[in-house]
C-alpha cells in the first residue's frame, strides 16, 4: 500500500524526509508556504542586493544582467565573513519566485553540511565571462554534482512538499494555482510534479477539470 505522505521512489523519499526536517525546523504547517529568507538567517547566509556590489566593470554588469542573465541564478561566497556568515547574491533579472528557489538551494547546502563551491579565476580565452580590468576572467564554478542535485531537490521539496502537492493535484488544481499558493514559480511546481511521479495524475485531472 502506497504511503501518500512520501513520494513512491526511495531516492525521492530520502530527499522528502530531509525537506520535511527543514520545514519542521522552520515551524511551518504542512500546507503553509515556506520563507527561505527567514531560514537564511539560521543558516548564517546574508543576502545582499546586487546593486550594492562594488568593483564590477560596466561590461561585466551588463553581461550578468543582460545576455548572460540566464547563465546564473545566484550563489554563496565560499569564504565566510569574519563573523562566520556568508554572502549570497541572487540574480535580480530573475523573478521573486525563482530567487526564492535559488536561496532555498543555498540554505539546503548549509543544512546538509556541503562544502562551499569555489570560483576559478583564469585567463583562458574560453572563459565564460568577458575580461575584467585586470585582464583576468571568471569561469563557471566547480561543484559536486551529487551535492547540487540533493540541495536543489531538497530545497524544492521544502518549498512544495509532496503530501499537500498530491492533494492539490488530485483536486484538479493547476500548476499555476499551486505555485501561487506556495509562492514559487510554475516551473518549480511542474518539476516537483514530474519527479514525484504525479504527472500522469496531474494530466488526467487537468483534462477532466471544468476549467480545462
Amino acid at each position: 500500500m502506497q504511503n501518500f505522505l512520501l513520494p513512491p521512489t526511495e531516492k525521492r523519499k530520502q530527499f522528502e524526509l530531509r525537506a520535511l526536517a527543514l520545514r519542521d525546523f522552520a515551524g511551518v504547517l504542512p500546507d503553509q508556504p515556506l520563507d527561505p529568507f527567514a531560514l537564511a538567517e539560521f543558516a548564517k547566509l546574508l543576502v545582499v542586493d546586487f546593486d550594492s556590489i562594488q568593483g564590477l566593470s560596466i561590461e561585466t554588469r551588463e553581461r550578468l544582467l543582460g545576455k548572460g542573465a540566464n547563465e546564473w541564478s545566484g550563489g554563496a561566497c565560499s569564504r565566510p565573513l569574519p563573523n562566520g556568515w556568508r554572502l549570497v547574491i541572487l540574480n535580480p533579472a530573475h523573478g521573486k519566485q525563482r530567487n526564492r528557489a535559488t536561496l532555498m538551494e543555498e540554505v539546503a547546502h548549509v543544512f546538509l553540511g556541503h562544502t562551499p563551491n569555489r570560483l576559478a579565476v583564469v585567463t583562458s580565452p574560453d572563459s565564460l565571462q568577458k575580461k575584467e580590468a585586470n585582464g583576468k576572467k571568471i569561469v563557471a564554478r566547480d561543484y559536486n554534482h551529487d551535492d547540487e542535485e540533493a540541495a536543489y531537490a531538497i530545497g524544492a521539496a521544502a518549498l512544495v512538499p509532496y503530501a499537500p502537492l498530491r492533494r492539490r493535484v488530485m483536486k484538479g488544481s493547476s500548476a499555476q494555482d499551486i505555485a501561487r499558493h506556495f509562492r514559487v514559480s510554475r516551473q518549480l511546481v511542474e518539476y516537483r510534479i514530474k519527479v514525484t511521479h504525479l504527472y500522469q495524475q496531474y494530466q488526467s485531472f487537468q483534462q477532466t477539470s471544468p476549467e480545462y
